[in-house]
C-alpha cells in the first residue's frame, strides 16, 4: 500500500514558478477537517477544549486556522506565548506547559492570564515569587516506572524528565489550595506518538482515578483533566491510523465508569495535540538535484536534515513519494540524501523506490508537525519556505524562506557584514 501525496507533479511545476524547492507545503482542508473530528469526537464532555500544541507546526497562519476553528494553543516558551498573543489568543485559551521554567516565561504567562501547568512542586514557590499564584494551576503527573497497555511496553516515565510523584502532587495540590487557589486541573503524558485507540482511554482512566483520589484527600475542586498529546500518526504506508471517534468514545466510558460515581461529571476534558491535528497534512518537497554511484546508490536533494531532521535524529521513517512515477515500480534501491557534511542527513536508507532522475520532485510525507519546527541552521543552511495549500487550491506563502541577511542578522551589533 502507498501514501497518496495531496498535491501533483503538475501543481508542484506549477509552484517553483514562484517558490523554488525545498518547501513544506500544508493542507488546510484536511487539517480543518481533522479538528471538526477530534471536536465531535469529544463533543459529549460541554467543556471540552483542544490546546494546539505550537512547538509542532509553530506557524500564525497555521494557528489561525486552529483559532477559527475554535481551538486553542498549547505554549511552552516564550516565544510560543508571544505567537499565540500576536495571533489574538488570550486568558484560557492559552495552556502554559512548561518545564525547567525562567521567571520571564512565567510572568509573560500570567499577562496573558494563560493557564499554567507546573511541571514540579518546587516552581510554587518559584512561580509566586516570579508572577504571583493565580486562582487556577494545573499540575502535571508522572506515574513512574514503566508504562504498559497489556503487554507491550508504550514508553517510560520513570526516566522522564517531566512531572510530580502522586504524593508531590497531592502536598503541591495542598499547599496551593492554601495560597488561595481555586480550581485545579491535572496533566499528565505517559507515551509519544501512539498509534493505538486504547492509549487515550487508559491514561484517561488513570488521570480519572487519580481526580478522585486528589479530590478525597485534599477536597479541592478539580475542574480540569488535561490528557495532553501522545496521539500519533501512522508514518508507514499499510497501518491504520487512529480512528478519534473510538479515542473519544473510550474516554467518555472512563469518564461516565469513574467520574460521574464520584461526584466529578462537570470535570472538562481538555487535549493538547499536535502531530496527529496537522502530522499528515504537510510535506516537504524538494528537488532531486545529483546521483551518485559508489558502494550505494545514492540520490541527492536539495532539502537536507535542516528542513527535517527526524531522520537524523530518531532513524525515523518518512514515506517518499516520486511525483509523477507513482504507479511505476518501485525497484530501485536509493539512499536519499541532504547535502550536511554529517553522514546521518539521510531522509532514506535502502529505501526502494522508482528510478530517480535529477529533476524529479520528491514528496516527503507527514511532515506537517515537528518537520519544520526542528529545523536549524548547521553549515549555515537556510530554512525554506511554508506553503499552505488553500481550501480553494490556491497556494499561499505563509513563511518566506531564509536569505543569508537572515543568517547574518544576529552580527548586526558590528561592521563585519555591513557591505556583504
Amino acid at each position: 500500500m502507498n501514501k497518496i501525496p495531496f498535491i501533483t507533479k503538475e501543481q508542484v511545476e506549477e509552484i517553483v514558478k514562484t517558490y523554488p524547492t525545498p518547501f513544506h507545503i500544508y493542507d488546510e482542508k484536511a487539517i480543518r477537517a481533522n479538528i471538526r473530528a477530534l471536536k465531535a469526537a469529544f463533543a459529549w464532555n460541554k467543556g471540552f477544549h483542544e490546546y494546539f500544541a505550537v512547538k509542532a507546526t509553530p506557524n500564525p497562519f497555521i494557528l489561525k486556522i486552529f483559532q477559527e476553528e475554535g481551538c486553542g494553543t498549547d505554549c511552552s516558551s516564550l516565544t510560543e506565548l508571544m505567537m499565540s498573543e500576536a495571533c489574538g489568543f488570550k486568558g484560557s485559551d492559552i495552556m502554559f506547559s512548561s518545564n525547567v521554567t525562567p521567571a520571564c516565561e512565567y510572568k509573560k504567562a500570567r499577562e496573558l492570564g494563560a493557564y499554567i501547568n507546573l511541571d514540579d512542586i518546587t516552581h510554587i514557590d518559584f512561580l509566586e515569587q516570579a508572577a504571583g499564584i493565580p486562582d487556577t494551576v494545573f499540575c502535571r503527573y508522572n506515574p513512574g516506572g514503566v508504562f504498559k497497555m497489556g503487554t507491550d511496553i508504550m514508553d517510560n516515565p520513570g526516566d522522564a524528565k517531566y512531572g510530580m510523584t502522586k504524593e508531590q502532587l497531592v502536598e503541591a495540590i495542598t499547599r496551593l489550595k492554601a495560597k488561595g487557589v481555586q480550581k485545579f486541573g491535572i496533566h499528565s503524558f505517559l507515551a509519544s506518538n501512539t498509534v493505538t485507540n486504547e492509549y487515550y482511554p487508559e491514561l484517561a482512566g488513570i488521570l480519572f482515578r487519580l481526580a478522585v483520589e486528589v479530590k478525597e484527600r485534599t477536597n479541592a475542586d478539580i475542574s480540569f483533566i488535561n490528557l495532553s498529546g501522545g496521539v500519533g500518526i501512522p508514518y508507514e504506508p499499510g497501518k491504520e491510523p487512529n480512528d478519534i471517534a473510538v479515542i473519544g468514545e473510550g474516554v467518555r466510558k472512563k469518564f461516565e465508569e469513574i467520574l460521574v460515581p464520584a461526584g466529578l461529571g462537570d470535570v472538562r476534558v481538555f487535549t493538547e495535540l499536535g502531530r496527529f491535528m496537522c502530522g499528515p497534512y504537510g510535506g516537504l518537497v524538494t528537488k532531486a538535484i545529483h546521483e551518485k554511484h559508489i558502494y550505494k546508490e545514492y540520490i541527492g536533494v536539495d532539502a537536507c536534515a535542516v528542513n527535517l531532521m527526524r531522520p537524523a535524529m530518531y532513524g525515523a521513517y518518512h514515506h517518499i513519494t516520486v511525483l509523477g512515477k507513482e504507479n511505476e515500480p518501485c525497484n530501485h534501491k536509493y539512499d536519499i540524501t541532504g547535502s550536511l557534511c554529517e553522514n546521518n542527513d539521510k531522509f532514506a536508507i535502502d529505501r526502494m523506490l522508482p528510478e530517480i532522475q535529477p529533476g524529479d520532485y520528491l514528496f516527503i510525507h507527514d511532515t506537517g508537525a515537528h518537520g519544520f519546527a526542528m529545523g536549524y541552521n548547521y553549515n549555515g543552511k537556510l530554512k525554506s519556505a511554508e506553503l499552505l495549500l488553500k481550501e480553494d487550491g490556491s497556494i499561499q506563502m505563509i513563511r518566506r524562506a531564509e536569505t543569508p541577511e537572515d543568517y547574518f542578522a544576529t552580527f548586526d551589533f558590528c561592521e563585519i557584514f555591513k557591505n556583504h
